[in-house]
């Protein structure tokens, strides 16, 4: 028996049954789609930190041996006197004598060090008592190391009464050359450790992904004998200097992935 809807009862029924046989077909496209997205979210740190994971840390160092070629000086005058007035007169008359010697000699990086104005005490039972004062001026200079015996003689004979350190340096240039130099040692060598173990584990070198340089430095000026200076002078004779050598190291790190 047929049974005659109105229309708009007909168009509800498809309407209906349009919107039941859609939802199967956008869960088979959906669904999958989600499960993939969801499944590649945990690899991409995962590989991330496998990727960190795969880098090789080496440390290379370099060394450059420069003779020197200046000596460095710290001299002064020290005067003790009665008065605070008298010493500290006595000191300016006999450093401005030492300094203008030092000018005429064309010595480098000439500046004064120190000045220093004191009480000076004795102490007998007990009893502290001002017995005067002492005052000093010191200065430091280069100077090219085969004039520094002279140097120092003639600053003894201008009224400088302490020497107070000798010391011996390379020039400005030769060590800006050999902290350049260091430097391509040390990367060199980082490099040679990192393909000798790389080689030995059957993996390649790829691109450089870290580089630290840990400073190209000179060490200390090279110290000499105070009281030889001094015995030099003393004589009224050249005082002997000699200069020597002094290393330049570097150190460089690289991080290399392989």
């Amino acid at each position: 028996m047929l049974t005659h809807l109105p229309k708009s009862a007909q168009l509800a029924k498809s309407a209906k049954s349009g919107q039941t046989a859609a939802r199967p077909v956008k869960l088979r496209y959906i669904l999958p789609l989600a499960l993939g997205l969801l499944s590649m979210m945990p690899l991409r740190p995962v590989l991330a930190a496998e990727a960190m994971m795969r880098v090789l840390t080496v440390t290379g160092q370099g060394s450059e041996t420069i003779a020197t070629s200046l000596t460095q000086v710290q001299l002064g005058v020290e005067v003790q006197d009665e008065t605070a007035e008298k010493v500290q007169q006595e000191v300016a008359r006999r450093s401005a004598a030492v300094v203008q010697l030092l000018r005429s000699r064309n010595v480098i990086k000439l500046q004064t060090t120190g000045i220093n104005l004191n009480p000076v005490y004795s102490y007998e039972n007990n009893r502290q008592r001002l017995t005067g004062y002492a005052g000093s001026n010191t200065v430091s200079f280069q100077v090219p190391t085969e004039q520094a015996g002279s140097i120092l003689d003639d600053a003894v004979r201008a009224g400088a009464s302490q020497i107070n350190s000798v010391s011996f340096v390379a020039a400005d240039e030769a060590i800006a050359r050999a902290q350049s130099e260091a430097l391509r040692e040390a990367t060199q060598e980082a490099q040679a450790q990192a393909d000798s173990v790389l080689s030995v584990l059957g993996l390649n070198r790829q691109e450089i992904v870290g580089i630290q340089v840990n400073n190209a430095v000179a060490p200390p000026p090279m110290p000499y004998m105070r009281a030889a200076a001094m015995e030099g002078a003393a004589r009224d004779a050249v005082t002997p200097v000699v200069g020597g050598e002094q290393d330049v190291q570097a150190s460089v790190t690289l991080q290399i992935r392989y």
